[in-house]
């Protein structure tokens, strides 16, 4: 009985499954490969595939061309996987940053870092931890690099201005660098014209230096670019007086009367 299952067994096989069972030779593979990369350039696994057939064959010009384009596109997959992981390891810093844990935060805004030199995330989030702690110099640095890949974001100009303004004090830090702060706030207005606190401390900073046109222009920018707010009429307002400039104090605040007399009555309008 064994015997007839034996020769039952044989009997199905066939030339054609018998054929197709065989293992392609080297120059076949070849051949299927290199069809295989006209209509999918991107495998990888098979770009290194056919680099190996060509080295075993002797091809060697073929081979060197493979190869190098096998680790172009491994190096290109390495730095997509990095920028990735890098992302999720700022977002772990974030859950740890809001749920009040600075130093575990750090830590992974630093590992995202060591991942992705140009992660902004983390380069935004170590800066504002450092200068929560007082340590101003570290902060300094990584608010410079995060200004050198968002050069136009005001946010980032505030911090680093605001790290520059903590550097200039004696009990800080030995360095000058009160303009380099007053040139970072003008960098905010640039970009973000309403920005009434930037606005404010340039002001203050501009009379401290006995900068009144500075001051005064600053504070007349910041009315024109915020009509709606009392705050920034007040601050023209004292910002004229201290610059001896009385007549226009006066006359900023019968513009504030009136404009806010006028919106006082189109309210009740309204209502």
């Amino acid at each position: 009985m064994e015997e007839q299952n034996t020769l039952t067994q044989t009997e199905e096989l066939t030339p054609e499954d018998s054929i197709e069972d065989q293992p392609l030779n080297p120059d076949e593979e070849i051949v299927e490969i290199e069809k295989l990369l006209t209509e999918e350039p991107d495998d990888f696994q098979a770009r290194c595939r056919l680099g190996e057939l060509y080295f075993n064959k002797g091809r060697l010009d073929e081979a060197l061309t493979e190869v190098k384009k096998s680790i172009e596109m491994a190096e290109g997959l390495k730095v997509e996987m990095d920028r990735s992981l890098a992302m999720y390891y700022s977002n772990l810093g974030t859950i740890y940053g809001t749920k009040g844990m600075a130093d575990d935060a750090s830590s992974q805004f630093e590992r995202a870092l060591e991942l992705n030199k140009y992660d902004v995330l983390a380069l935004f989030n170590l800066g504002r931890l450092n200068s929560e702690k007082g340590k101003y110099r570290e902060a300094k640095d990584y608010f410079e690099r995060l200004i050198e890949l968002t050069p136009e974001d005001p946010i980032a100009w505030y911090n680093l201005a605001n790290v520059y303004e903590q550097l200039d004090n004696p009990q800080v830090s030995d360095l000058n660098t009160l303009d380099m702060a007053m040139q970072a706030y003008m960098k905010v207005l640039e970009f973000d014209p309403n920005h009434l606190e930037c606005s404010y401390k340039l002001m203050e900073m501009a009379l401290n230096l006995k900068k009144p046109d500075l001051a005064m222009n600053v504070m007349e920018e910041a009315v024109e670019n915020n009509p709606d707010e009392p705050l920034a009429y007040y601050n023209l307002i004292n910002t004229y007086e201290k610059c001896q400039m009385f007549e226009q104090a006066e006359e900023t605040r019968k513009r504030l009367k009136e404009r806010f007399s006028k919106r006082t009555r189109e309210q009740g309008k309204a209502t």
